[in-house]
């Protein structure tokens, strides 16, 4: 669905009040009248100012890429370019800061939902995501080894290492041992 160019005061408290809800909630089973009935609307509402269910759940990934986007452009603002390992220790800091834990549960949720069902509602969110922290990554190489095929295998193994803890640090909430092994690895891919 195309972003709409001017929504409206309701459309945009509706959105705010759904992504409140999913990330509460989830979004695999999220059914029209408990939601709407959670945010003080009606599914008849949520069906015309967002065309259809399929439209609102665009719209609610859309909503969280929003949160996962300005993260890295705060990243991105941060250099010196050629620190690689520091980039991703101040990643692996939002995605173990419990205040994010929702919205990255959420997360993990539309990205396997993006695998499982590339042509739904999910559509290219994993792809986008992977292309998205890559470009941040490499924005924190240098420009003679961002261009290589070692600095794109360098990226890749720390989006890989991230993207890996953060599933265990979800799933266990074990945040030390987890973030210690981030920093030994870290360690361990400047070295090489």
């Amino acid at each position: 669905m195309p972003a709409d160019p001017s929504p409206s005061a309701r459309k945009t408290e509706l959105l705010e009040a759904a992504y409140a809800y999913v990330l509460a909630h989830g979004l695999s089973d999220l059914s029209l009248r408990p939601l709407a009935a959670a945010i003080g609307s009606s599914p008849r509402v949520l069906l015309y100012l967002f065309d259809s269910k399929e439209g609102l759940l665009q719209a609610l990934l859309a909503r969280a890429r929003v949160d996962e986007l300005a993260m890295l452009e705060d990243l991105r603002g941060d250099r010196p370019e050629t620190d690689l390992a520091g980039a991703a220790r101040k990643v692996w800091g939002w995605l173990a800061d419990p205040s994010h834990h929702d919205l990255l549960v959420l997360w993990v949720e539309g990205y396997a939902r993006s695998l499982l069902d590339p042509d739904g509602p999910w559509g290219d969110f994993a792809r986008q995501s992977v292309a998205d922290w890559l470009d941040v990554l490499a924005s924190h190489q240098a420009p003679r080894v961002r261009r290589t095929v070692a600095g794109q295998r360098q990226r890749t193994a720390a989006l890989a290492l991230l993207r890996g803890a953060l599933i265990d640090l979800l799933a266990t909430g074990d945040r030390a041992r987890v973030t210690t092994t981030v920093d030994e690895q870290l360690t361990a891919m400047t070295r090489a």
